[in-house]
């Protein structure tokens, strides 16, 4: 039910986004995401699969973690206009389609816990672009980086799971959530500091999981199967 409740945030945020008030939908995304990060902990705390083997929590997440990922995201990326309609359009259908494969990929993820490919966090891409209005240009060319490296064996980090540098890159990721709390809090009216963190704390995320990766010995690094 817990897990569940996060189809109901996610149509709370889509409401908020056909009402083009992004700054509310990404507010509700944000407690679909708090409640995607606690209750996997729960469930094996409770060994919900041996309660109810007929259940599948890892369905029932990946079900709602496409929609509040990937589909809003490119919804609200659309309905914005960020990149022109006819781009907007194109892009929108490129980040669907190409995230939908990506969920049927097994090899998802490497036995060191990073993400092989770009991992579908189109929410949070999508959120850094709203903050940082780089314009149509730089937008489309992210869009376009990041569906092409979805099917590319290039590692991208999980913050939390990933050991190496597990304290940089938490505090990173923790000073890129600040940042985004204090840009939805200002209606994206960002000044000069925030923008300027923002996209250094957008480029390490996004980066560093490369950089660990081409430094790491050969039967160390990932490939997608």
């Amino acid at each position: 039910m817990l897990t569940a409740s996060g189809a109901f945030l996610a149509f709370l945020a889509l409401v908020a986004a056909g009402e083009h008030n992004f700054e509310a939908m990404f507010w509700w995304l944000g407690a679909s995401l708090l409640v995607d990060g606690i209750d996997g902990p729960i469930a094996r705390r409770l060994d919900v699969q041996a309660v109810l083997p007929n259940w599948s929590g890892v369905m029932l997440d990946n079900v709602i973690d496409y929609v509040t990922y990937v589909l809003i995201p490119a919804y609200a990326m659309y309905e914005s206009g960020m990149i022109g309609t006819p781009l907007s359009f194109v892009a929108a259908g490129l980040i669907v389609i190409s995230s939908a494969i990506y969920y049927a990929d097994t090899g998802m993820k490497t036995a060191d816990c990073f993400f092989s490919g770009f991992p579908v966090a189109w929410n949070m891409v999508i959120l850094a672009l709203f903050v940082i209005e780089p314009g149509q240009n730089v937008a489309i060319a992210v869009i376009l980086i990041s569906v092409i490296l979805t099917f590319f064996p290039i590692n991208f980090l999980h913050p939390v799971r990933v050991v190496q540098l597990r304290p940089v890159n938490l505090t990173i990721f923790g000073i890129w959530s600040l940042l985004a709390v204090i840009a939805l809090w200002r209606n994206f009216d960002s000044p000069a500091w925030l923008l300027w963190g923002m996209i250094a704390t957008s480029i390490y995320l996004y980066c560093i999981g490369g950089i660990l990766q081409f430094f790491a010995a050969p039967n160390t690094r990932g490939d997608k199967t």
